[in-house]
């Protein structure tokens, strides 16, 4: 199976997913990102009630999406950027020693940008979910 940092230029401290569990190069991902509780943002995320950062689920998404996107031999060498994110909604708070369950499907996709949708959850439950809208750049 691929490895995130087989397609992503994004490394530690930066990386967030772990695992990539499935992909469909150009249509879809499934990845898993385990929360260690060693991460330096739960330290202040918040002191005493420790949980992941919505903007980092959504970051993790797109990671997950940029690996879709540049399994797909036509992205090789390119990068994937946000474009814009819509309709973000954070219904559970995800906390050190979970792990986060991704998947993004990708939808309109062209030379130059595309569309997705990514979904975040723990143990079945949603915890995020967004359309993502990225730019896709020489890398």
């Amino acid at each position: 199976m691929v490895q995130p940092t087989d397609l992503l230029p994004h490394r530690p401290p930066f990386l967030f997913v772990d695992e990539v569990v499935e992909v469909e190069p150009g249509r879809r991902a499934v990845g898993r990102w385990r929360l260690t509780g060693e991460e330096a943002f739960f330290a202040g995320h918040f002191p005493g009630r420790a949980t992941l950062p919505g903007v980092l689920m959504v970051e993790s998404l797109a990671q997950l999406g940029g690996i879709a996107v540049l399994a797909d031999d036509r992205f090789a060498g390119r990068l994937p950027l946000f474009g814009g994110i819509d309709r973000a909604r954070f219904r559970r708070q995800v906390a050190p020693g979970e792990v986060l369950d991704l998947e993004v499907t990708l939808g309109r996709l062209s030379a130059r940008a595309g569309t997705g949708h990514g979904r975040a959850s723990v143990g079945g439950e949603t915890a995020c979910e967004a359309d993502l809208l990225f730019v896709i750049v020489d890398g």
